[in-house]
């Protein structure tokens, strides 16, 4: 009788328990990045009556009789699967479609959030809603990643200025007409920048030759000043380039002041090519890979994670990339407040790399994760909870009546 009023005792205080979860579960339905828990029973032990018997040749075995002593908890599990994306429109806003965790660091440790709605603070570096400095890697100038560098804080430096790239390379493309008599001239011209990003206008003339063949020109600046060119004759074979072989006219470093070697190309296999058919004449300048000097004006963030700046010279490159981390067990990790989680020794270690790979989900820019939380599930267990600590009560109120019964037979 006693017993039964202690295995009640257990049930109201696992129930209880439950009721606590659902409760957290419901409060947090709005909160981003938030992961749903719930309860697992396991009965506590059994006390032995009498031990099992085995069979004879006379009489046949009997089996144990054992009475249960009431529950507990044995786990609360942690539910991760994917919450619906909730659409924002800002560009700080990111969340994961998949497996994975944005990595944060509170100064004093690396933390773990689904939770991807982050700001700038008055330092220009990414940080989360409670000031944890979100974790990655920055891009070097020329908006390529060193591979061998740790993930650390982000910084976006809108208004900064980006130093000028030098021109390297001018593609030329179109057509040379190849009814042209010796001695015509076909024209193009272009802006190469120099190392402090200011322009320099170079003009490269065509002169018809000989048939098929053209010879090459060049001079920069006003007045014009002459460059010399390394290969300048251009040879044509069924409209094709032959001659110089690796399609190039180049300019040697030093010809153009404070601007290096600068490659002219006029062939390959690229669509962009210079040829010669009938009386067209489309000669101009495709490409040219240099820029000027230009401040970071505006930021966006791509699916795999790379935070692209838009500057004001028109160039648009990499200058961050967020870290994401896995886990061999995600339940193993441990709540943090903040809707942030911490390692433990049965998480396994945090597996950090870029969206998109090692089994890492994508990054949804502008739109923020919501809560996993079902309410229809949820209201569902509350009443679960609700029928199983009232029946538990009954069973300790029941108790309690025979105990008075017992009381009662001594008058």
């Amino acid at each position: 009788m006693i017993r039964s009023m202690y295995s009640a005792v257990s049930g109201l205080r696992s129930h209880q328990l439950m009721m606590d979860m659902v409760g957290n579960n419901i409060s947090n339905v709005n909160t981003h990045g938030f992961k749903r828990t719930y309860v697992l029973f396991q009965e506590v032990l059994n006390q032995s009556l009498s031990g099992a018997t085995a069979p004879t040749d006379v009489v046949g075995g009997t089996n144990p009789a054992q009475v249960g002593l009431g529950s507990t908890v044995s786990a609360t599990p942690q539910n991760f699967s994917q919450g619906f994306l909730q659409i924002t429109n800002r560009e700080l806003d990111v969340a994961l479609q998949g497996d994975g965790f944005f990595v944060v660091n509170n100064g004093a440790e690396p933390l773990y959030s689904r939770s991807g709605s982050f700001f700038l603070d008055a330092e220009s570096r990414l940080v989360t809603s409670d000031g944890s400095l979100v974790q990655g890697w920055s891009a070097l100038p020329d908006g390529t990643f060193d591979p061998a560098l740790d993930a650390d804080f982000i910084r976006v430096p809108l208004g900064d200025l980006q130093a000028p790239i030098v021109t390297s390379e001018v593609t030329l493309a179109g057509n040379l007409p190849s009814n042209s008599l010796v001695g015509d001239v076909v024209s193009s011209g272009v802006e190469l920048y120099d190392t402090q990003g200011n322009t320099v206008p170079l003009t490269v003339l065509f002169t018809k030759t000989a048939a098929d063949q053209w010879t090459a020109t060049a001079s920069y600046g006003d007045p014009p000043t002459n460059v010399p060119l390394t290969d300048n004759v251009v040879t044509f074979v069924n409209g094709e380039v032959t001659v110089p072989a690796d399609f190039n006219i180049n300019i040697a470093a030093g010809a153009v002041p404070d601007v290096g070697a600068v490659s002219l190309v006029i062939g390959g296999n690229s669509e962009r090519k210079v040829t010669q058919f009938g009386d067209v004449s489309t000669l101009a300048v495709a490409t040219q890979n240099g820029f000027p000097a230009g401040s970071l004006q505006t930021i966006s963030i791509s699916p795999t994670g790379d935070i692209m700046g838009a500057f004001s010279n028109g160039q648009t490159q990499p200058i961050a990339r967020l870290s994401l981390a896995t886990f061999a067990n995600p339940g193993g990790l441990e709540r943090v407040t903040g809707s942030t989680w911490r390692p433990t020794v049965n998480s396994g270690l945090a597996q950090v790399g870029q969206a998109n790979t090692g089994n890492r989900g994508l990054v949804a820019p502008g739109s923020l994760e919501m809560s996993n939380v079902d309410l229809a599930q949820e209201f569902t267990t509350l009443i679960q909870a609700q029928r199983g600590f009232q029946a538990n009560s009954r069973v300790v109120t029941s108790a309690d009546e025979l105990l008075q019964e017992i009381v009662n037979l001594k008058r």
